[in-house]
């Protein structure tokens, strides 16, 4: 009698057990995969967006991260998640723009020239009509994260102004916008992947390069790199965006747990950004020289910057050029 009410007992929880496991079974499994190095801010708010997702899909959805390149480059990423073999991304959008030209407009440099002027343009009406057209793309663009503002750091010389970067072999992403800017600053542009510019500087193959402070920090390029100028002349922007299908296969609640994480993770990404880039600065501060533009070399670098314009309104659309001037200006 003892025996079969441990038997009955038995099968009773493993009928618990297999119901539990149905009950909480993900219903949808997305892959999230992205070049950072764990820690840094986008990192940890890829975390965040997950831990959001599982909560509030209450297990319904589930998110694997895939972080610093595992899974590629962000060129490789941006195209496999156009395959559907990864299901979410933040790849930059000046490696977007190979695929929708529209991108072009936030690599544009000195276009935003603050935080607020950021959060009006990537936030607002034009970020959002940009990110629609990734549609074609077979992608759904949802919002934008960030680095923050990017700044130049070279083993060659002190910079001033754009007359200092000339013939300087300057790393940049695989980015139009970005090899027409060097091109007009004077520089040298090399696109490479980001994972090599460590070793690419250690080694001489450029003598510069240009990143937000966290991706700085995070890959220790102050250890080969002499001069750091305080640039702030593009925000480094990514856009968050999903495999179409991925997106149009969420009922509409999951749809709305999905955004509202992308939300809180583009919030988080940065908070902490604007946290840990004082820190930084104290941190490598004795490891690098840190050069301020004066007003007079900021005002150069726009000038310069001036000069872009026409060739890449062809490309976003003159009309569309002028609305961002404006919405970034605050006019």
């Amino acid at each position: 009698m003892f025996k079969l009410s441990l038997k009955k007992l038995g099968m009773v929880g493993m009928a618990a057990i297999m119901s539990a496991s149905t009950a909480y079974a993900a219903e949808f499994e997305f892959t999230f995969a992205h070049v950072l190095v764990e820690g840094t801010p986008n990192a940890r708010a890829a975390e965040k967006f997950k831990e959001e997702v599982e909560k509030n899909s209450d297990g319904r959805i589930k998110i694997n991260i895939r972080p610093a390149a595992q899974l590629g480059g962000d060129v490789e990423i941006i195209e496999q998640t156009q395959m559907g073999l990864v299901h979410i991304a933040i790849p930059p959008t000046g490696n977007l723009a190979n695929f929708q030209p529209k991108m072009y407009l936030f690599d544009l440099p000195f276009l935003m020239d603050g935080e607020e002027s950021m959060k009006r343009l990537l936030d607002g009406e034009i970020g959002r009509e940009v990110l629609d057209t990734l549609s074609e793309n077979n992608l759904y663009g949802v919002n934008y994260w960030g680095a923050g503002f990017r700044q130049m750091t070279n083993n060659v010389r002190p910079i001033h102004g754009p007359d200092d970067l000339k013939n300087i072999k300057m790393r940049v992403l695989q980015a139009p916008t970005l090899m027409a800017a060097y091109r007009a600053f004077g520089a040298n542009p090399t696109a490479m992947a980001y994972t090599e510019v460590y070793n690419g500087l250690q080694q001489g193959v450029v003598e510069g390069q240009e990143n937000p402070l966290a991706n700085i920090d995070s890959m220790k390029f102050y250890e080969v790199q002499k001069y750091m100028t305080m640039t702030n002349h593009i925000y480094h922007t990514y856009a968050a965006v999903m495999n179409k299908g991925a997106w149009e296969s969420l009922p509409e609640d999951l749809q709305k747990v999905v955004k509202d994480a992308f939300d809180v993770g583009r919030d988080y990404a940065r908070e902490l950004t604007n946290e840990d880039e004082a820190q930084i600065l104290e941190r490598i501060k004795d490891q690098i020289e840190i050069i301020e533009l004066t007003p007079e070399g900021l005002e150069q670098f726009k000038e310069k910057a001036q000069t872009l314009r026409p060739e890449f309104e062809k490309r976003v659309t003159p009309e569309l050029m002028e609305r961002a001037i404006k919405v970034a200006q605050g006019s």
